[in-house]
């Protein structure tokens, strides 16, 4: 398929880069850091961003939420009208990037910045926005998007200039995350990466095989990342394959499938599930449902990721499934609904969330409508 490919965010990589914070930020510019419940004066973050800033003229907007509120992002557009600042610093996780995304294009947006997310409104500006990231998990640290949530609903959106032109990744401040952060945090990013490979046999070897090697780092690290919460060197893998897992590149001119995490927000939106339990939960049943689409690539993933080497090929496509519930388990997250104590009634209105927000004609063929959406959810109980 035809692409353009393009990532403009510099990576500060290793233990000890916060400091090249001083060095990326103009001397001239009002800077206001962002972040979420104050784990970052607990682990030494916020005085290591306090000190690269020292020079600098800098604010502070603190409680964005685990999955960022409208309604909070809100008060950060306000803080920054009101006092001009015109430089926007995430410290945090994904949801403190996407959230500062989003306080970058509403700061100048005229009417109800809802909008961007509800309607795909555009708006004329956009402030510089960087990031130190704590918690390895969505890419947003070197993408375009960002996902809000406001009440129930749990909307993306994707604007070229919120992409970060900085991002620092020290493998040395997740350290302090917990087991559940960690187990999330590699889920998520496994994830994304099967959104844009499980698809159909498309020739592009490369997205291939950079996708396969990252589902190999994942599945060997992560276990070793919960029994060995110290050692640096698998937080580094785990950090670095995180980011190249929705960076642009392995999606980069292949078609993709995103149904996993439209149920998957949903389920969020509605129930308050971890976002990326809400995509290991629904994963194994997305594959269930379209194993005679994507059989081929199914069949493929257990040859070259989980070893699979022998039996028909629905048996392969079964034993590949079950290799994948194995290693969701061994990260100590749910696969079923019934894991997290939801039924018939939880099905219903995720199935009528799905409706209103028009995800229909999903998955990589355009094909996915309301009855094989309760289809998906059914094989997840």
């Amino acid at each position: 398929m035809k692409f353009s490919f393009e990532n403009s965010t510099r990576i500060h990589f290793g233990e000890g880069q916060i400091s090249q914070i001083s060095k990326d930020i103009p001397k001239d510019k009002k800077v206001l850091v962002l972040y979420g419940g104050g784990s970052i004066k607990a682990n030494g973050v916020y005085d290591q961003v306090a000190a690269a800033l020292a020079e600098h003229q800098w604010g502070e907007f603190s409680g964005i939420e685990a999955n960022p509120q409208y309604d909070t992002l809100m008060q950060a557009v306000e803080k920054v009208r009101a006092e001009g600042f015109d430089y926007l610093l995430a410290v945090g996780g994904g949801s403190v990037v996407d959230g500062t995304k989003f306080v970058s294009v509403a700061v100048g947006y005229e009417g109800e910045a809802w909008d961007i997310l509800a309607k795909g409104k555009t708006s004329p500006t956009a402030l510089p926005v960087s990031c130190v990231l704590t918690l390895p998990a969505t890419g947003s640290e070197s993408n375009a998007g960002s996902v809000v949530s406001r009440g129930n609903s749990k909307l993306f959106f994707g604007d070229p200039r919120v992409r970060p032109i900085f991002a620092v990744l020290d493998p040395k401040v997740t350290l302090s995350l917990s087991p559940r952060q960690v187990a999330n945090g590699v889920v998520d990013a496994f994830v994304h990466v099967m959104e844009q490979y499980l698809t159909f046999d498309h020739n592009a070897k490369v997205q291939d095989r950079f996708s396969e090697g990252l589902l190999l780092t994942l599945i060997e690290e992560g276990p070793i990342a919960l029994a060995n919460p110290d050692d640096m060197a698998v937080r580094s893998n785990v950090m670095w394959a995180a980011t190249m897992a929705l960076n642009g590149l392995i999606g980069a001119g292949v078609p993709q499938d995103w149904t996993t995490h439209m149920i998957g927000h949903e389920l969020t939106g509605h129930y308050g599930i971890d976002h990326a339990r809400s995509l290991s939960i629904m994963l194994p049943a997305v594959m269930q449902a379209r194993r005679k689409q994507k059989g081929a690539k199914i069949v493929q993933l257990g040859q070259r990721v989980f070893g699979i080497h022998s039996g028909s090929h629905d048996e392969r496509i079964d034993a590949t499934i079950a290799a994948l519930v194995e290693f969701f388990q061994l990260m100590q997250v749910p696969t079923s609904l019934t894991e997290v104590e939801l039924g018939s009634d939880a099905i219903a209105k995720v199935l009528a969330s799905l409706a209103e927000h028009g995800r229909q004609g999903m998955s990589e063929h355009g094909d996915v409508g309301q009855d094989e959406l309760a289809q998906m959810l059914e094989l997840a109980r």
